[in-house]
């Protein structure tokens, strides 16, 4: 495939100057479960329109161990959960009991407004295992912010797989290199798991203004600099750019899109381009009016939720800029 530049002599490097921020992220112990965060960061609040990009383990349990996030809320962004090892059983308020495994997509539309439930399921629990894998927010629109909510699951053999000698790149999200995801997406996007054999070169789309790159397993070379797992790089728009996998392999999630046209409130996790928005959802869920109010509880998981503690209600919504 003439995708790879592997394949001749016209290899895009880029420069020093091709990486606008490169960003490592913050470090948080779950008790026992460890969770990366690389957006939003200081370097950077976005690419194009992924706003939170979070790395879950590697993890492993023992028996009767495993993941238990309770029922919460969301409005105004789409979760993407995709997994190297592991499941996740998830709920929501639309109704939706899904389990996702490894190569597999999971995409939650919150809109107006959605609550749902991801738990590791009582079979794996049964026995030891391991989890790890990557949960983004992409920000939705702002003529979209308030659609009806939604959900799509996409089994592994639905999305694109482009092949060539040392690449194998999944088409997750969006459109790249000539093929398209079917995930029902709301703005221009890309988002590609890469496995790069020992040398083996890749080259970002260039078809997209906002670029970005997370290494998540070996290390990788760009414009002669070289970057070990859990770093992120976002690149200058227009320059052509390739990376190049370390004597070990690697693997990496190439991400971007279309620059948002401003910047978007986070508080918790609601997002949105209106800060009275957030306000009015957070007493939505304060209210816990699951039976008349905005949000409901998923079906099948209604005995607990996660509640807004005094300390979060005294936090304001924080505005992050392009």
């Amino acid at each position: 495939m003439s995708w790879n530049p592997t394949h001749g002599n016209d290899i895009p490097q880029g420069d020093a100057d091709s990486i606008e921020a490169l960003i490592i992220p913050r470090a948080r112990d779950l008790g026992g479960f460890e969770v990366r965060r690389a957006l939003p960061s200081p370097q950077r609040q976005m690419v194009g329109p992924f706003i939170f990009f979070d790395q879950m383990g590697p993890a492993e349990f023992i028996t009767e161990g495993g993941i238990d996030v309770r029922p919460h809320p969301h409005i105004g962004l789409g979760t993407v959960t995709y997994l190297y090892q592991g499941e996740f059983e998830h709920r929501d308020s639309l109704g939706t009991h899904q389990m996702i495994y490894p190569g597999e997509v999971n995409w939650m539309t919150a809109g107006s407004g959605v609550t749902h439930s991801e738990r590791t399921s009582p079979e794996t629990r049964a026995s030891r295992h391991s989890l790890f894998g990557i949960q983004t927010w992409i920000a939705l629109p702002e003529d979209r912010e308030e659609m009806d909510p939604d959900f799509e699951h996409h089994k592994e053999g639905a999305l694109p797989l482009l092949q060539d000698t040392g690449v194998e790149a999944r088409l997750i999200l969006g459109d790249a290199h000539g093929e398209n995801s079917p995930v029902t997406m709301q703005s221009e996007t890309f988002y590609v798991d890469v496995q790069l054999a020992p040398g083996a070169a890749y080259p970002l789309p260039d078809n997209h203004e906002d670029r970005g790159i997370y290494v998540t397993e070996g290390e990788i070379e760009v414009a002669g600099d070289v970057f070990e797992k859990g770093r992120m790089m976002v690149f200058r728009p227009g320059d052509r750019i390739s990376v190049k996998a370390g004597p070990m392999g690697a693997r990496i999630m190439a991400l971007g899109g279309a620059t948002m046209n401003e910047g978007r409130y986070i508080w918790w996790n609601f997002v949105s381009s209106s800060a009275e928005r957030i306000h009015e959802a957070k007493e939505a869920w304060k209210a816990g009016d699951w039976g008349n109010g905005p949000f409901k509880l998923p079906p099948g998981d209604e005995d607990e939720h996660i509640p807004i503690t005094p300390e979060l209600d005294r936090t304001k919504p924080r505005k992050r800029e392009v």
